[in-house]
């Protein structure tokens, strides 16, 4: 057996970003890595981007239709047969998944040639590729301290290892929380995501603007916007007197989080991550069309740790939003409890965590729970 460390993650950016961070915390360690995906691997850029890369057949299942899950199926199945024969041939120390399908065949077949394997959960619910590889994984590291879909039978593998956060927000970490004087300006964020942000992009300029005018005058906006969203939403702050800037693409996130005084978000993992990672207190509107809900799982731990507000998105309106806002913007001593909040809920250090359960999970000393 050789001392490569095999990663393997499927082509969202959630699966992606812990991937890239332990494999840069890795590298660091002078580990030897290579990655194994399905056909978008190739677009990773960064660290993942400088790995060598073996390409494998796969197929997501969920929410699809029968046809389609049939070809998954058949796709995985000459995927398996491909990871199996690359890892005779690598015989690596341990492999490491992080979800989506692409990681299927190869943490299937590693587990089945009895390598160490070690899957990674970033939301608060168990996804639906992880769940079938969980019952023959070596250990399953966990974001949250409460997942849902963790059998019984499994508990013994789980580690809280939390989620990597990127390196820029944990050299922000220890900027305080900005004071929110009276009459003072008011840092407001607002991240769509990836996936459903005309939501946000429609409710929020009408909450916002219904606000009294010595609020608005206060407010300093960034917003991200879907780019077919960016003209409508710029008419609609064009006579609020909010000072809006507007783009499809941040690329200062990590800054802009670190200067919010409050931000209004969907619930990815990595987002609820850094705002925990920062201590920065959030509205949160999970994305109602995830498979198995698990934006609402992740908004619910926060909300429950106090460190941010859940709406869903049935509730998501003009009027609500604006009352919230109106509440915390003129007692903001709630804004600087939540951000004291969300911030002792934060694992900054889930990079190094994770890296330290892969060493020993090579190491001769781990026992192996079956």
């Amino acid at each position: 057996m050789s001392d490569l460390i095999l990663l393997t993650a499927g082509g969202t950016g959630g699966h992606v970003f812990p991937a890239e961070a332990l494999a840069a915390e890795l590298l660091d360690r002078g580990r030897e890595l290579a990655l194994v995906t399905d056909r978008r691997g190739q677009a990773y850029g960064g660290t993942l981007g400088r790995l060598t890369t073996h390409r494998i057949s796969a197929g997501g299942i969920a929410g699809r239709g029968l046809s389609a899950r049939l070809s998954a199926v058949a796709a995985l199945g000459v995927g398996f047969l491909q990871a199996r024969s690359l890892l005779k041939s690598l015989s690596p120390a341990a492999v490491i998944g992080f979800g989506g399908y692409a990681s299927v065949p190869a943490m299937l077949a590693a587990s089945l040639a009895g390598i160490p394997t070690l899957l990674h959960e970033q939301n608060a619910v168990l996804g639906r590729a992880n769940r079938l590889l969980a019952p023959r994984a070596t250990r399953i590291a966990t974001s949250f301290a409460k997942v849902s879909h963790i059998a019984a039978a499994w508990q013994g593998k789980v580690v809280q290892t939390g989620m990597p956060v990127r390196p820029a927000i944990v050299v922000l970490r220890e900027r305080s929380y900005p004071a929110l004087t009276e009459g003072g300006p008011i840092n407001l964020l607002v991240l769509g995501g990836s996936q459903g942000a005309r939501a946000l992009s429609e409710v929020v300029p009408a909450a916002l603007s219904s606000l009294p005018e010595s609020l608005r005058r206060r407010l300093v906006l960034s917003q991200q916007c879907r780019p077919e969203d960016l003209e409508a939403v710029r008419l609609a702050y064009r006579d609020t007197g909010i000072r809006a800037t507007l783009d499809s693409f941040f690329h200062d996130v990590p800054e802009r989080l670190a200067d919010a005084h409050l931000v209004i978000a969907r619930s990815g993992a990595s987002t609820v991550a850094e705002l925990t990672a920062l201590g920065r207190p959030s509205i949160l509107v999970p994305y109602p069309h995830a498979i198995d809900d698990h934006q609402t799982a992740n908004a619910h731990a926060l909300d429950d740790a106090g460190g941010g507000w859940l709406i869903p998105q049935t509730a998501f309106d003009a009027a609500s939003l604006a009352a919230r806002l109106h509440s915390l913007f003129t007692l903001p001593d709630s804004l600087t409890k939540a951000a004291a909040c969300a911030r002792a809920a934060g694992i900054p250090d889930a990079a190094t965590r994770l890296a330290d359960l892969v060493g020993r999970l090579t190491a001769d000393t781990l026992e192996v729970v079956p």
